[in-house]
């Protein structure tokens, strides 16, 4: 992904379950509708599917519309409680890797 400005990306995660067929026009249209966002801002604006084994990343990088998708092969991605929930890239990096944000996790502390 190309973005002319990294440090102010923002990145939001539609949070109820979106049919995996909608492609352009239907995530275009959940944005600019349901989400109420800047689609040509530098945003990454996120979907999961209804069985939560899909995400699609839909974003604009300055002179078109780009969809990037993953599948998982077993498990489900998670899901977050607030439609156009803004996440960091930490966060992103962690829903990308099945991880739970929302639950704490055992600090691991080691020694040199």
């Amino acid at each position: 992904m190309i973005f002319r400005n990294p440090q102010r990306l923002k990145i939001y995660f539609y949070d109820k379950p979106v049919d995996m067929r909608k492609s352009w026009n239907g995530l275009i249209a959940l944005v600019k509708e349901s989400m109420c966002l800047n689609l040509f801002s530098e945003s990454l604006f996120v979907f999961s599917g209804r069985s939560g084994k899909q995400v699609k990343i839909l974003y604009w990088d300055g002179n078109g519309f780009c969809i990037w998708m993953k599948k998982l092969e077993q498990g489900k991605f998670l899901s977050f409680k607030k439609e156009g929930y803004a996440l960091s890239k930490r966060e992103l990096d962690l829903f990308l890797s099945g991880v739970d944000m929302r639950k704490k996790h055992q600090e691991l502390h080691f020694q040199q």
